[in-house]
């Protein structure tokens, strides 16, 4: 089987402009780091290499994202590590841009997907990765995994409502990326 996964560091070492110490953690979903809330989202998207490979595709050009409603500018036109990006929601003078480098990718043959975390100017500190997955049945599954804390004052004190805000949005780009798989 052929693995091809790249990551930009190493877990526990900050990068310059990075908010956080635990980079890469999201490759390891079931030992997040503490001191941070947890997101664990998961979701079938479709059946079958064919649609494992446009949802592969969707998530790792930004096409999910946009097509769930944000608007990402990236400096390339795919996800791979170091590729800086802002993806904002919201509109006109509510909408909120976030800041994110991309931490690790993985192209592999029954894994797609990458992670980013926060750079400075993020409302959140954490990391966040967004995983397509071939299952040995056929199904495609999506999950998105996610470690933050709270970066401004705005999130502080909006408290226990970014965490559920933050699932709406995980299950929003799930059901948008199998929109996305089906079409």
């Amino acid at each position: 089987m052929t693995r091809l996964t790249h990551t930009l560091s190493r877990p526990a070492r900050r990068r310059p402009g990075l908010t956080y110490r635990e980079v890469g953690a999201t490759r390891t979903p079931d030992a997040l780091p503490t001191g941070y809330h947890h997101l664990r989202h998961s979701t079938v998207v479709g059946h079958g290499r064919a649609a494992f490979e446009a949802a592969g595709a969707a998530v790792t050009t930004w096409r999910m994202h946009r097509s769930s409603g944000a608007r990402v500018r990236a400096d390339a036109g795919r996800a791979w590590p170091g590729v800086h990006l802002e993806v904002a929601l919201g509109a006109g003078p509510l909408r909120l841009g976030v800041p994110c480098a991309v931490i690790w990718t993985a192209y592999e043959k029954e894994r797609i997907g990458f992670a980013y975390g926060t750079l400075t100017g993020h409302a959140e500190c954490g990391e966040e990765s967004f995983v397509v997955e071939l299952e040995p049945d056929g199904t495609v599954r999506f999950t998105v995994t996610a470690f933050s804390r709270p970066a401004t004052w705005y999130t502080r004190l909006a408290g226990p409502l970014v965490p559920r805000l933050q699932h709406a949005y995980a299950r929003r780009l799930g059901r948008t990326l199998g929109r996305l798989v089906r079409t």
